[in-house]
């Protein structure tokens, strides 16, 4: 295992890091309140870092993400590149990739996931129905800005597993819902909406695939947010005094703090193997169930002991501070909590799975495009 950066992935990472600082400054985030920054989703897409995300691989992106939550940056970054990007080009027909592609690379077309599936929530119709989906998914994030979103259905029985469909936004119905972070999230409503199978008839082993790699980048985004608040916590302590000293001094101080980059750091690491796995071709579920536990559990201690160093500061809704508490709590929750996280990483453990579904089929289209990146 090798995780240190290719040259494209540096680059990207310098350019994402100087987009992210410029344009996500707290007084910009402050005035944008609950919408996402149009104008920065319009600089990000200009400097091509969305189609980039095809060459550096889903470690790159993992990469991009991180600079992205250090700065809170309100843009569906993650979910475009997951659900549309990542997943039509692993998954997607040629005639899919040559149609859909285009506008996932240049940020006309804005993709989200309802994700996970949650049991059999939405439907696909056989018969003379076919091609079409009923169900309610209770809240989608960035589906406010996304125009296409990514659907998970049940496979009947002998099968089983899931298969993916593709839905237009604008043949939907929607409702804005309001989440811990601002995530222009809403609620999916299919009345025999109109759907795309990804992939084609017949297509299976997609659902892990993409699940996987949701887990990782957002795992990714987490580590992130998780820096920034150690690090606005690190500049709070060093410049606040108490008797004379600064909180910096203190040992409780250090020691907490200590524990906080401990836990970004295994989040980080973590997010890096299982990145570097799929785009390197093995299996990689169980890692990225690993890097989501640490982005859940750790993340969330991490976020408290950001707004924890900050003391009475920490409890101002105002503070840049609190808006990466609520990310950190809102990332902890669509990551599945910690609990729950484990206790799938345990049953497929238990059952000797190894993920393997989430690496047999799905990553051929992704080990094409990043030969020259792993």
């Amino acid at each position: 295992m090798d995780f240190t950066p290719a040259q494209e992935q540096d680059f990207a990472r310098d350019l994402a890091r100087e987009i992210f600082g410029d344009l996500s400054t707290p007084e910009r985030l402050a005035a944008a309140g609950p919408a996402s920054d149009a104008g920065l989703w319009k600089a990000l897409c200009a400097a091509g870092l969305l189609g980039a995300v095809e060459d550096v691989g889903l470690l790159g992106l993992v990469l991009l993400l991180e600079e992205q939550g250090r700065v809170t940056a309100q843009v569906p970054f993650a979910a475009s590149c997951v659900y549309g990007l990542l997943a039509v080009t692993a998954h997607g027909t040629d005639e899919q990739r040559e149609r859909l592609l285009p506008g996932l690379r240049d940020g006309t077309a804005v993709a989200t996931g309802a994700f996970p599936a949650r049991g059999g929530v939405v439907a696909a119709a056989e018969g003379a129905r076919a091609g079409t989906l009923t169900g309610e998914v209770p809240w989608v994030p960035w589906l406010r800005d996304a125009t296409e979103v990514l659907v998970a259905v049940r496979d009947p029985e002998p099968r089983g597993g899931h298969s993916l469909w593709r839905v237009r936004v604008a043949d939907a119905e929607t409702e804005p819902v309001e989440l811990t972070a601002p995530w222009a999230a809403g609620r999916l409503v299919l009345d025999g909406t109109p759907a795309e199978r990804l992939g084609g008839e017949g297509a299976y082993g997609a659902y892990d695939d993409v699940l996987a790699s949701a887990r990782t980048a957002f795992a990714g985004l987490q580590a992130g947010v998780c820096a920034g608040s150690l690090a606005r916590a690190v500049a709070h302590t060093n410049e606040r005094e108490q008797f004379g000293r600064p909180l910096a001094a203190k040992q409780g101080v250090q020691l907490r703090a200590a524990d906080a980059h401990m836990d970004t750091e295994a989040i980080r690491v973590t997010a890096y193997e299982a990145a570097w796995r799929r785009d390197a071709g093995l299996a990689y579920g169980t890692h990225a169930l690993t890097a989501a536990w640490w982005a859940s559990e750790a993340g969330r201690r991490v976020v408290h002991a950001g707004q924890h160093l900050h003391g009475g500061t920490g409890a101002d809704l105002d503070h840049p501070v609190h808006r990466h508490f609520l990310w950190g709590r809102q990332l902890d929750a669509y990551l599945g909590c910690g609990g729950e996280v484990l206790a799938e990483l345990g049953d497929l453990i238990a059952g000797g799975a190894e993920g393997a579904r989430a690496a047999q089929d799905a990553p051929q289209g992704a080990r094409a495009a990043q030969e020259g990146a792993a």
